[in-house]
């Protein structure tokens, strides 16, 4: 009497066993650790310019603006550099008492980009302070 013997898929392939050997783990190179970014005394100073706003035609409009008045001075300028888009987001009921499934979405979209300014001389800094700019523009200076 035979008896017969059933191969699971494990059995029929195994896997080939690679040996890894020390010659391999010696090519690697270690990484160079991470080292934060920390202000130099020979860092050049500059303007990092944050806008703002709800609507991203009138912050377009804005930040041409600001970057012809730093070009008018001869400013060195980075940017504008789009920054991720702040989206809020409500749902309310459409009535107030009986529809309780019956609801409605709003959202609020906040554009945002950024400037930097490299080394700003005192008439560009005064020109962008008497800069007027439309409402609904927030702007956030800072010097780095």
């Amino acid at each position: 009497m035979a008896t017969e013997h059933k191969t699971t898929k494990k059995e029929a392939h195994p896997k080939p066993v690679v040996a890894k050997s020390a010659a391999v783990k010696a090519v690697r190179t270690p990484r160079a650790p991470r080292v934060k970014k920390s202000k130099v005394v020979g860092e050049v100073p500059h303007l990092r310019i944050r806008v703002r706003a709800y609507e991203h035609k009138i912050l377009d409009t804005s930040l041409k603006q600001i970057m012809d008045t730093a070009a008018r001075y001869d400013a060195e300028i980075h940017g504008p550099v789009p920054l991720p888009t702040e989206i809020k987001k409500y749902t309310v009921n459409r009535s107030s008492f009986i529809d309780k499934n019956s609801r409605e979405q709003f959202e609020m979209r906040v554009h945002k980009r950024l400037i930097d300014i490299i080394n700003p001389n005192p008439k560009v800094i005064e020109a962008l302070t008497n800069l007027s700019l439309p409402s609904g523009v927030n702007i956030d200076v800072k010097m780095m």
